[in-house]
C-alpha cells in the first residue's frame, strides 16, 4: 500500500514525496482514511509507529479546503502531556506545512518559557498544538478562542488522562463545542482512556496496532544488590571504573535526579538532569551537550525519556526501578538500538528486590543479582 491509495490529495502527496516518505505505517495506514471521513478515532499504537503523521496529514489536507477562520479563533487543538512532545508536533507539521500550497500557520505552546510571545505569535493560528496548563493560561488572557474548534486530538492519552492532568483536562473539554471530530491516540489502552472513550468519542474507529517486541537479546542486562545509602558511590564507581562516556540514568523523581545530578558534577563527573521543573532552555540544553558528548551522564525521568532517542547509546542504568515492566522494557529499549548492543545495568536495593523479581518473571528474563561488598567505594 502507497499514500495515495490513502485518499490524500496530490499536494499532500507531493509534500510527501519531498520528504521521502515512501510507505505508510500501518497506524498511517487505518487512521488516514477514517479522519479524512470526518470519523472520530481511538488509535493505540507503540511510541515511534508513526502516529503524529497519521493525524497531521489528513488534518492538513481538510484544512486546505477550508476557509481561514477567524483570528484567534484556533481550527484544529492537539493537545500533549510534555513541552518536549508539543515542539515533536509541531516540528511534522511544520515540516509537511512547508511543501504544500497553502500553508496552514500551526504553533507550539507550553510552559517554562514567557507566555507574551506566545500570544503574540497566536494571530492568523489554525492548528494549536498545546500542553493543557498553558493553554488554559492563554485562554484565560483572551489570546485565544476555543469555541470554534472542529478538531480534537489527545496526543499519548493515556499520558494526559493519568498523569495529574484530570483537572485541567475537564477545564479544557469544558470550553470546546460539543460537535468536533475527537481524535485519541495513545501508546496503551489504559483504564483512564477506556473510561473517556465513551464520554468524548462518538462510535470511533478502533485502531489497535499490537505492539511490537523490542529485540531484549542484544541488551546485556546486569544487576547489583546496592542499598540506597550506597548507590551514589556505586554509580559514580560504574562511570569510573568502566570510562563511561555516555549514560543515560534513570530515577524516579525529579528531586532524586537533580540529587545524583549535583552529586556526579561535585565528584568530577560531567551530568545534568533533565525534568519537567527545568525550563525548555535548559532542557534542551542538557540533551544538546548529551547527544554531543561535553556532558556523560544525563539522568531523567520516566516522562523526560521520551524526547530522547539516541540511536547508539551504550549504557542505561536504573538508580531506582520503575514502576512497571512495561516502564522497565521502555527505559533499558534506549540502548540496543538498530542491532548495536548495549548494556542495561539495575542498582537493586533491599526494599525493591521483590519488584525486581516480578519484572523479570514478567519479561521472562532471569539476572542474576551481584553482591558488591568486596569493592571498595572509598573516595567515590
Amino acid at each position: 500500500m502507497n499514500f495515495a491509495s490513502l485518499g490524500l490529495c496530490n499536494d499532500i502527496l507531493y509534500s510527501l514525496e519531498k520528504l521521502f516518505y515512501i510507505k505508510p505505517t500501518p497506524i498511517q495506514e487505518l487512521a488516514i482514511p477514517a479522519i479524512l471521513k470526518g470519523n472520530d478515532i481511538i488509535g493505540v499504537a507503540q511510541t515511534g509507529s508513526g502516529k503524529t503523521a497519521s493525524y497531521a496529514l489528513p488534518t492538513i489536507q481538510l484544512l486546505q479546503t477550508k476557509p481561514i477562520s477567524k483570528n484567534r479563533h484556533i481550527n484544529t487543538l492537539v493537545i500533549v502531556p510534555t513541552r518536549e512532545l508539543a515542539i515533536q508536533v509541531e516540528k511534522v507539521f511544520n515540516t509537511i506545512n512547508q511543501h504544500t500550497e497553502q500553508n496552514i500557520r500551526t504553533l507550539a505552546v507550553y510552559g517554562g518559557v514567557s507566555i507574551n510571545p506566545q500570544m503574540i505569535k497566536l494571530q492568523g493560528v489554525e492548528i494549536l498544538i498545546a500542553t493543557p496548563g498553558r493553554l488554559l493560561e492563554l485562554v484565560k488572557s483572551n489570546a485565544v478562542f476555543l469555541s470554534s474548534i472542529e478538531v480534537l486530538v489527545l496526543d499519548e492519552a493515556d499520558k494526559l488522562l493519568n498523569l495529574g492532568f484530570k483537572e485541567e483536562m475537564d477545564s479544557v473539554l469544558k470550553l470546546l463545542p460539543p460537535k468536533r471530530q475527537n481524535l485519541l491516540f495513545s501508546a496503551t489502552l489504559s483504564t483512564d482512556v477506556n473510561t473517556i472513550i465513551p464520554l468524548l468519542l462518538n462510535n470511533p474507529t478502533r485502531i489497535i496496532i499490537e505492539e511490537t517486541k523490542q529485540n531484549l537479546e542484544i541488551i546485556n542486562q546486569i544487576a547489583y544488590h546496592v542499598n540506597d545509602d550506597k548507590k551514589g558511590p556505586f554509580l559514580r564507581y560504574l562511570i569510573t571504573k568502566n570510562n563511561m562516556n555516555q549514560v543515560l540514568v534513570f530515577t524516579s523523581s525529579v528531586h532524586r535526579a537533580d540529587a545524583v545530578s549535583d552529586k556526579l558534577n561535585a565528584n568530577g563527573i560531567l551530568a545534568s538532569a533533565i525534568h519537567s521543573k527545568k525550563s525548555q532552555g535548559a532542557r534542551e540544553t542538557a540533551l544538546k551537550k548529551f547527544k554531543e558528548g561535553s556532558i556523560n551522564v544525563l539522568i531523567a525521568t520516566d516522562l523526560m525519556s521520551r524526547g530522547i532517542d539516541i540511536p547508539f547509546l551504550p549504557y542505561v542504568i536504573n538508580y531506582e526501578l520503575p514502576r512497571s515492566p512495561k516502564d522497565y522494557i521502555h527505559r533499558i529499549g534506549r540502548t540496543g538500538r538498530a542491532e548495536n548492543p548495549g548494556e542495561a545495568i539495575n542498582l537493586v536495593s533491599d526494599e525493591e528486590s521483590h519488584h525486581f523479581g516480578v519484572i523479570l518473571k514478567k519479561i521472562k528474563k532471569q539476572i542474576e543479582i551481584n553482591e558488591i561488598n568486596e569493592i571498595d567505594l572509598k573516595g567515590y
